[in-house]
Protein backbone atom coordinates (compact mmCIF):
# COMPACT_ATOMS: atom_id res chain seq x y z
CA UNK A 1 0.00 0.00 0.00
CA UNK A 2 1.55 3.31 -1.02
CA UNK A 3 1.98 6.24 1.29
CA UNK A 4 -0.94 8.64 1.42
CA UNK A 5 -3.49 5.93 0.72
CA UNK A 6 -6.70 6.35 2.68
CA UNK A 7 -7.53 3.52 5.07
CA UNK A 8 -10.68 2.89 7.05
CA UNK A 9 -10.40 2.99 10.82
CA UNK A 10 -12.95 1.64 13.28
CA UNK A 11 -12.88 3.21 16.74
CA UNK A 12 -15.10 3.88 19.70
CA UNK A 13 -15.82 7.05 21.61
CA UNK A 14 -17.33 6.90 25.08
CA UNK A 15 -19.32 9.82 26.47
CA UNK A 16 -21.14 10.33 29.73
CA UNK A 17 -24.94 10.60 29.59
CA UNK A 18 -27.01 13.05 31.59
CA UNK A 19 -30.26 11.22 32.33
CA UNK A 20 -33.21 12.15 34.49
CA UNK A 21 -34.40 9.63 37.11
CA UNK A 22 -37.22 8.55 34.80
CA UNK A 23 -34.80 8.04 31.91
CA UNK A 24 -32.47 6.03 34.16
CA UNK A 25 -35.37 3.70 35.02
CA UNK A 26 -36.14 3.24 31.31
CA UNK A 27 -32.50 2.46 30.50
CA UNK A 28 -32.28 0.06 33.44
CA UNK A 29 -35.44 -1.70 32.27
CA UNK A 30 -34.02 -2.16 28.78
CA UNK A 31 -30.73 -3.53 30.16
CA UNK A 32 -32.54 -6.05 32.38
CA UNK A 33 -34.74 -7.06 29.44
CA UNK A 34 -31.64 -7.58 27.25
CA UNK A 35 -30.04 -9.74 29.95
CA UNK A 36 -33.26 -11.76 30.30
CA UNK A 37 -33.42 -12.19 26.52
CA UNK A 38 -29.88 -13.59 26.54
CA UNK A 39 -30.78 -16.07 29.29
CA UNK A 40 -33.93 -17.17 27.46
CA UNK A 41 -31.89 -17.73 24.31
CA UNK A 42 -29.44 -19.82 26.29
CA UNK A 43 -32.29 -21.94 27.70
CA UNK A 44 -33.72 -22.36 24.20
CA UNK A 45 -30.30 -23.39 22.87
CA UNK A 46 -29.84 -26.08 25.52
CA UNK A 47 -33.33 -27.47 24.93
CA UNK A 48 -33.24 -27.62 21.13
CA UNK A 49 -31.64 -30.51 19.16
CA UNK A 50 -28.50 -29.56 17.28
CA UNK A 51 -30.19 -29.61 13.89
CA UNK A 52 -32.76 -27.01 15.04
CA UNK A 53 -30.26 -24.54 16.51
CA UNK A 54 -30.50 -22.10 13.62
CA UNK A 55 -30.66 -18.34 13.53
CA UNK A 56 -34.13 -18.42 11.93
CA UNK A 57 -35.55 -20.70 14.64
CA UNK A 58 -33.97 -18.62 17.39
CA UNK A 59 -35.41 -15.44 15.88
CA UNK A 60 -38.90 -16.98 15.78
CA UNK A 61 -38.59 -18.10 19.42
CA UNK A 62 -37.40 -14.65 20.46
CA UNK A 63 -40.29 -12.91 18.72
CA UNK A 64 -42.77 -15.24 20.42
CA UNK A 65 -41.16 -14.56 23.80
CA UNK A 66 -41.58 -10.80 23.26
CA UNK A 67 -45.29 -11.42 22.65
CA UNK A 68 -45.77 -13.73 25.65
CA UNK A 69 -43.75 -11.67 28.16
CA UNK A 70 -44.84 -8.05 28.36
CA UNK A 71 -41.73 -6.81 30.21
CA UNK A 72 -39.54 -7.80 27.25
CA UNK A 73 -41.39 -5.26 25.09
CA UNK A 74 -39.47 -2.39 26.73
CA UNK A 75 -36.44 -3.55 24.73
CA UNK A 76 -36.47 -2.09 21.19
CA UNK A 77 -36.71 -4.65 18.41
CA UNK A 78 -33.31 -3.66 16.98
CA UNK A 79 -31.68 -4.11 20.38
CA UNK A 80 -33.28 -7.55 20.72
CA UNK A 81 -31.89 -8.52 17.32
CA UNK A 82 -28.46 -7.35 18.50
CA UNK A 83 -28.72 -9.68 21.51
CA UNK A 84 -29.53 -12.57 19.17
CA UNK A 85 -26.57 -11.83 16.87
CA UNK A 86 -24.21 -11.40 19.83
CA UNK A 87 -25.30 -14.74 21.29
CA UNK A 88 -24.65 -16.62 18.05
CA UNK A 89 -21.31 -14.81 17.63
CA UNK A 90 -20.36 -15.96 21.14
CA UNK A 91 -20.84 -19.58 20.06
CA UNK A 92 -18.76 -18.98 16.91
CA UNK A 93 -15.97 -17.54 19.04
CA UNK A 94 -16.18 -20.63 21.25
CA UNK A 95 -16.01 -23.03 18.31
CA UNK A 96 -13.01 -21.14 16.90
CA UNK A 97 -11.21 -21.42 20.23
CA UNK A 98 -11.20 -17.67 20.93
CA UNK A 99 -13.46 -17.76 24.00
CA UNK A 100 -15.26 -20.01 26.44
CA UNK A 101 -18.81 -21.22 25.82
CA UNK A 102 -21.48 -18.60 26.61
CA UNK A 103 -23.37 -19.00 29.86
CA UNK A 104 -26.21 -17.41 31.81
CA UNK A 105 -25.86 -13.76 32.77
CA UNK A 106 -26.40 -13.01 36.46
CA UNK A 107 -28.22 -9.91 37.63
CA UNK A 108 -25.42 -8.62 39.87
CA UNK A 109 -22.25 -9.70 38.08
CA UNK A 110 -23.24 -8.66 34.54
CA UNK A 111 -22.48 -5.26 33.05
CA UNK A 112 -25.75 -3.57 32.14
CA UNK A 113 -25.76 -2.61 28.45
CA UNK A 114 -28.12 -2.00 25.54
CA UNK A 115 -27.22 -1.88 21.84
CA UNK A 116 -28.39 0.78 19.40
CA UNK A 117 -27.27 -0.93 16.18
CA UNK A 118 -28.71 1.56 13.68
CA UNK A 119 -27.04 4.97 13.59
CA UNK A 120 -30.04 6.64 11.92
CA UNK A 121 -31.99 6.23 15.16
CA UNK A 122 -29.51 8.39 17.08
CA UNK A 123 -29.98 11.72 15.24
CA UNK A 124 -26.94 13.24 16.94
CA UNK A 125 -26.66 17.03 17.19
CA UNK A 126 -24.30 19.34 19.03
CA UNK A 127 -26.03 21.76 21.41
CA UNK A 128 -22.99 23.83 22.36
CA UNK A 129 -19.33 23.39 23.27
CA UNK A 130 -19.86 20.98 26.17
CA UNK A 131 -23.02 19.04 25.34
CA UNK A 132 -24.56 17.07 22.52
CA UNK A 133 -27.92 15.34 22.18
CA UNK A 134 -28.98 11.97 20.79
CA UNK A 135 -32.13 9.91 20.48
CA UNK A 136 -32.24 6.67 22.44
CA UNK A 137 -35.07 4.33 21.30
CA UNK A 138 -37.83 4.11 23.92
CA UNK A 139 -35.88 6.44 26.25
CA UNK A 140 -36.09 9.76 24.45
CA UNK A 141 -33.87 12.68 23.57
CA UNK A 142 -30.92 12.71 26.00
CA UNK A 143 -27.81 14.81 26.54
CA UNK A 144 -24.24 13.56 26.54
CA UNK A 145 -20.87 15.18 27.20
CA UNK A 146 -19.29 16.44 23.98
CA UNK A 147 -15.56 15.85 24.46
CA UNK A 148 -14.59 14.90 20.89
CA UNK A 149 -15.64 16.05 17.45
CA UNK A 150 -17.86 13.39 15.89
CA UNK A 151 -18.63 12.89 12.18
CA UNK A 152 -22.23 14.10 12.30
CA UNK A 153 -24.25 16.53 10.23
CA UNK A 154 -22.30 18.08 7.36
CA UNK A 155 -19.12 16.32 8.49
CA UNK A 156 -20.64 12.87 7.93
CA UNK A 157 -20.36 10.94 4.67
CA UNK A 158 -20.05 7.34 3.53
CA UNK A 159 -16.43 7.17 4.72
CA UNK A 160 -16.71 9.17 7.95
CA UNK A 161 -19.77 8.38 10.00
CA UNK A 162 -21.19 6.84 13.15
CA UNK A 163 -22.34 3.28 12.55
CA UNK A 164 -24.08 2.60 15.88
CA UNK A 165 -23.80 2.92 19.62
CA UNK A 166 -24.10 1.03 22.87
CA UNK A 167 -25.36 2.15 26.28
CA UNK A 168 -23.23 0.93 29.18
CA UNK A 169 -23.74 1.45 32.90
CA UNK A 170 -20.91 1.49 35.44
CA UNK A 171 -20.32 2.94 38.89
CA UNK A 172 -20.57 6.49 37.49
CA UNK A 173 -23.91 5.91 35.77
CA UNK A 174 -24.94 5.50 32.15
CA UNK A 175 -22.52 6.15 29.26
CA UNK A 176 -22.92 5.94 25.51
CA UNK A 177 -20.20 4.45 23.31
CA UNK A 178 -20.35 5.49 19.67
CA UNK A 179 -18.96 3.21 16.96
CA UNK A 180 -17.09 5.58 14.67
CA UNK A 181 -15.82 4.84 11.16
CA UNK A 182 -13.29 7.26 9.70
CA UNK A 183 -11.11 7.39 6.62
CA UNK A 184 -7.56 8.52 7.31
CA UNK A 185 -4.30 8.71 5.43
CA UNK A 186 -1.98 5.83 6.22
CA UNK A 187 0.84 7.17 8.40
CA UNK A 188 4.44 6.95 7.34
CA UNK A 189 6.68 4.32 8.96
CA UNK A 190 7.98 5.38 12.36
CA UNK A 191 11.72 6.08 12.22
CA UNK A 192 12.33 5.95 15.97
CA UNK A 193 14.75 3.57 17.72
CA UNK A 194 14.01 0.07 18.98
CA UNK A 195 13.34 -0.61 22.66
CA UNK A 196 12.53 -3.51 24.95
CA UNK A 197 9.91 -3.17 27.68
CA UNK A 198 9.92 -4.90 31.05
CA UNK A 199 6.90 -4.74 33.36
CA UNK A 200 7.03 -5.07 37.13
CA UNK A 201 5.40 -4.18 40.43
CA UNK A 202 7.94 -1.88 42.12
CA UNK A 203 8.79 -0.22 38.78
CA UNK A 204 5.71 -0.58 36.55
CA UNK A 205 7.46 0.05 33.21
CA UNK A 206 11.22 -0.17 32.57
CA UNK A 207 12.72 0.31 29.10
CA UNK A 208 15.92 -1.23 27.83
CA UNK A 209 17.52 2.22 27.39
CA UNK A 210 17.16 2.97 31.11
CA UNK A 211 13.96 5.00 30.92
CA UNK A 212 11.30 4.16 33.52
CA UNK A 213 7.65 5.06 33.99
CA UNK A 214 6.31 5.13 37.53
CA UNK A 215 3.14 6.27 39.25
CA UNK A 216 1.90 6.92 42.74
CA UNK A 217 -1.10 5.47 44.56
CA UNK A 218 -4.33 5.62 42.62
CA UNK A 219 -6.22 6.81 45.73
CA UNK A 220 -5.16 9.46 48.21
CA UNK A 221 -4.72 8.59 51.89
CA UNK A 222 -8.08 10.19 52.67
CA UNK A 223 -9.79 8.19 49.92
CA UNK A 224 -8.16 4.93 51.05
CA UNK A 225 -9.33 5.58 54.61
CA UNK A 226 -12.81 6.26 53.30
CA UNK A 227 -12.75 3.05 51.24
CA UNK A 228 -11.66 0.98 54.26
CA UNK A 229 -14.41 2.54 56.37
CA UNK A 230 -17.04 1.72 53.73
CA UNK A 231 -15.82 -1.87 53.35
CA UNK A 232 -15.99 -2.37 57.12
CA UNK A 233 -19.49 -0.87 57.20
CA UNK A 234 -20.62 -3.19 54.41
CA UNK A 235 -19.17 -6.21 56.23
CA UNK A 236 -21.05 -5.30 59.43
CA UNK A 237 -24.35 -4.78 57.65
CA UNK A 238 -23.91 -7.99 55.70
CA UNK A 239 -23.09 -9.92 58.88
CA UNK A 240 -26.31 -8.79 60.56
CA UNK A 241 -28.46 -9.77 57.60
CA UNK A 242 -30.36 -13.00 58.16
CA UNK A 243 -30.05 -15.88 55.65
CA UNK A 244 -32.49 -15.39 52.78
CA UNK A 245 -33.25 -11.79 53.76
CA UNK A 246 -33.03 -9.34 50.83
CA UNK A 247 -30.24 -6.80 50.79
CA UNK A 248 -31.25 -3.56 52.45
CA UNK A 249 -31.19 -0.22 50.66
CA UNK A 250 -28.51 1.02 53.04
CA UNK A 251 -26.24 -1.89 52.13
CA UNK A 252 -26.88 -1.27 48.43
CA UNK A 253 -25.97 2.39 48.96
CA UNK A 254 -22.73 1.37 50.68
CA UNK A 255 -21.89 -0.97 47.81
CA UNK A 256 -22.47 1.90 45.36
CA UNK A 257 -20.10 4.16 47.32
CA UNK A 258 -17.41 1.45 47.31
CA UNK A 259 -17.86 0.93 43.58
CA UNK A 260 -17.55 4.68 43.01
CA UNK A 261 -14.19 4.90 44.78
CA UNK A 262 -12.85 1.84 42.95
CA UNK A 263 -14.03 3.28 39.65
CA UNK A 264 -12.17 6.50 40.46
CA UNK A 265 -8.96 4.53 41.04
CA UNK A 266 -9.43 2.68 37.75
CA UNK A 267 -10.00 5.91 35.81
CA UNK A 268 -6.76 7.32 37.15
CA UNK A 269 -4.88 4.12 36.27
CA UNK A 270 -6.29 4.09 32.73
CA UNK A 271 -5.44 7.77 32.28
CA UNK A 272 -1.81 7.10 33.30
CA UNK A 273 -1.65 4.15 30.91
CA UNK A 274 -2.99 6.31 28.06
CA UNK A 275 -0.34 8.97 28.63
CA UNK A 276 2.50 6.49 29.10
CA UNK A 277 1.69 4.36 26.04
CA UNK A 278 1.21 7.44 23.86
CA UNK A 279 4.65 8.72 24.87
CA UNK A 280 6.26 5.36 24.04
CA UNK A 281 4.49 5.12 20.66
CA UNK A 282 5.64 8.61 19.70
CA UNK A 283 9.26 8.06 20.78
CA UNK A 284 10.09 4.54 19.54
CA UNK A 285 9.58 2.84 16.21
CA UNK A 286 9.76 -0.76 17.45
CA UNK A 287 8.91 -1.99 20.94
CA UNK A 288 9.17 -5.55 22.23
CA UNK A 289 7.34 -6.66 25.38
CA UNK A 290 8.35 -9.67 27.45
CA UNK A 291 5.98 -12.61 27.13
CA UNK A 292 4.29 -13.22 30.48
CA UNK A 293 1.60 -15.73 31.38
CA UNK A 294 -0.21 -13.44 33.80
CA UNK A 295 -2.94 -16.00 34.57
CA UNK A 296 -0.38 -18.41 35.99
CA UNK A 297 1.44 -15.65 37.87
CA UNK A 298 -1.63 -14.68 39.90
CA UNK A 299 -2.70 -18.19 40.88
CA UNK A 300 -3.34 -18.75 44.55
CA UNK A 301 -0.73 -20.48 46.73
CA UNK A 302 -3.35 -21.92 49.07
CA UNK A 303 -2.86 -25.50 47.92
CA UNK A 304 -5.06 -28.36 49.09
CA UNK A 305 -5.95 -30.02 52.38
CA UNK A 306 -3.39 -32.76 51.72
CA UNK A 307 -0.69 -30.34 50.54
CA UNK A 308 -1.30 -26.85 51.98
CA UNK A 309 0.60 -23.98 50.43
CA UNK A 310 3.22 -21.74 52.01
CA UNK A 311 3.27 -17.96 52.45
CA UNK A 312 -0.34 -17.75 51.28
CA UNK A 313 -0.91 -14.22 52.61
CA UNK A 314 2.27 -12.89 51.00
CA UNK A 315 1.37 -14.49 47.67
CA UNK A 316 -2.13 -13.01 47.87
CA UNK A 317 -0.63 -9.56 48.35
CA UNK A 318 1.64 -10.07 45.34
CA UNK A 319 -1.33 -11.24 43.25
CA UNK A 320 -3.25 -8.08 44.17
CA UNK A 321 -0.27 -5.92 43.19
CA UNK A 322 0.07 -7.67 39.83
CA UNK A 323 -3.64 -7.36 39.13
CA UNK A 324 -3.56 -3.70 40.14
CA UNK A 325 -0.88 -2.92 37.57
CA UNK A 326 -3.03 -4.40 34.77
CA UNK A 327 -0.09 -5.44 32.59
CA UNK A 328 -2.33 -6.93 29.93
CA UNK A 329 -4.28 -3.68 29.56
CA UNK A 330 -1.02 -1.75 29.28
CA UNK A 331 0.17 -3.95 26.42
CA UNK A 332 -3.16 -3.53 24.62
CA UNK A 333 -2.91 0.26 24.97
CA UNK A 334 0.57 0.21 23.47
CA UNK A 335 -0.55 -2.00 20.60
CA UNK A 336 -3.36 0.43 19.72
CA UNK A 337 -1.01 3.40 19.65
CA UNK A 338 1.94 1.86 17.88
CA UNK A 339 2.66 2.85 14.28
CA UNK A 340 2.08 0.26 11.52
CA UNK A 341 5.81 -0.21 10.99
CA UNK A 342 6.46 -1.18 14.62
CA UNK A 343 6.60 -4.81 15.72
CA UNK A 344 5.44 -6.24 19.04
Amino acid sequence: MSQGTLVKRQSGHRARLSLSPAEVLKADGQAHAARTMWNLLHVWWRMMPKEKRTLANADAAMRQARVDMDFLAVLPAQAAQAVLKTYFQAWKNCWDGRADAPNFKGRLRTVMSVDVPQARDLNITRVHRRWGMANIPKVGRVRFRWTKDLPVGKRADTENRITGARLVKDALGWHITFRVQTSEAQPEPHQGPEVGIDVGVTVPIALSDGETYEHGEWLTDKEKTRLLHLEQRAARRKRHRKPGEPTSRRLHHTYDQIAGLRAKAKRRAVDWQHQMTTDIARTYGTAVVEALTITNMVKSARGTMEEPGRNVAQKSGLNRSISGEAWGRTVVRRAKRVKPAAAW
